[in-house]
């Protein structure tokens, strides 16, 4: 980390830059005072992956932030999840992401996020293009995939706005995101909640497809800065998985696994 950085550890969440004088993280005119909260889905079998993840977000971000992971077992034991496991789930938040405006007491704004993302943007950037008149924001991919599993063997399903829900910038406080509590995101189907069926479209923002770029899907553009990923999305399936090792901008993601490992081990030393 960069000299000035502070982290605190406390219920597996990190707080980076942060002034403990001020309380409102400002968008739009350069004063980020407040901790931006980012929850990030955990899966037990993708804990590398959500670690690299954590890693590069802190490691890039020049505002403070929050980092959260949705642990399944834990809102479980909180009493705020309790749905049984579909057989088309194939991580362990599939929907407890949607519990994202409530973790956050529907205040303010915060982003959801899939473990396998790798981030090479300073997440302020990213919060920068925030704008109050949406509900959520977030890259609305045209994607149909042809594989038909993903990860570790996982079905793949297609449907309208997939992976929309796998980067989401929620405007907590917005009236339409109060409908996502524990009893909405534990009872109603997937279509209404990757689909964002609660929100008119005119409620939802579009973010550029650099921030959760889809590894075999979107392109680089050689002498076109604006097509360069500021967030790659291995959503078929990551380096962390050994049949993935070799896939593409796996040798990004390996290094900055090599990277987080030692600086690990410095603070154990």
């Amino acid at each position: 980390m960069s000299s000035g950085t502070e982290q605190h550890h406390s219920n597996d969440f990190e707080v980076k830059n942060v002034d403990p004088v001020s309380n409102n993280l400002s968008n739009g005119n350069g004063n980020y005072r407040k901790p931006f909260k980012i929850f990030i889905g955990y899966d037990p079998h993708e804990d590398l992956a959500y670690e690299v993840c954590r890693y590069t977000l802190l490691k890039r971000s020049s505002i403070p932030v929050e980092i959260f992971p949705i642990k399944q077992n834990e809102l479980r034991q909180k009493g705020f999840y309790w749905r049984e496991r579909g057989k088309l789930e194939s991580t362990e938040f599939s929907f407890s992401r949607f519990l994202t405006p409530f973790l956050a007491n529907y205040e303010g704004w915060a982003m959801f996020v899939d473990c396998d993302f790798l981030y090479l943007g300073n997440i302020k950037e990213l919060v920068d293009l925030i704008d109050d008149k949406y509900a959520i924001m977030c890259v609305q991919h045209d994607y149909a995939p042809k594989e038909t599993t993903k990860m570790d063997g996982a079905v793949q399903t297609v449907y309208p706005r997939k992976n929309w829900s796998s980067m989401v910038l929620y405007n907590c406080g917005h009236v339409k995101n109060r409908i996502l509590t524990p009893e909405v995101v534990n009872k109603e189907t997937g279509a209404f909640l990757h689909r964002f069926q609660w929100l008119e479209d005119h409620e939802i923002g579009e973010v550029p497809f650099v921030w959760n770029f889809l590894v075999g899907h979107n392109k680089v553009v050689e002498g076109d800065p604006s097509t360069f990923p500021k967030a790659i999305h291995y959503t078929l399936g990551g380096p962390w998985f050994e049949q993935w090792k070799d896939c593409e901008f796996g040798d990004l993601w390996l290094n900055e696994l090599e990277e987080y490992k030692k600086r690990d081990e410095k603070k154990t030393d």
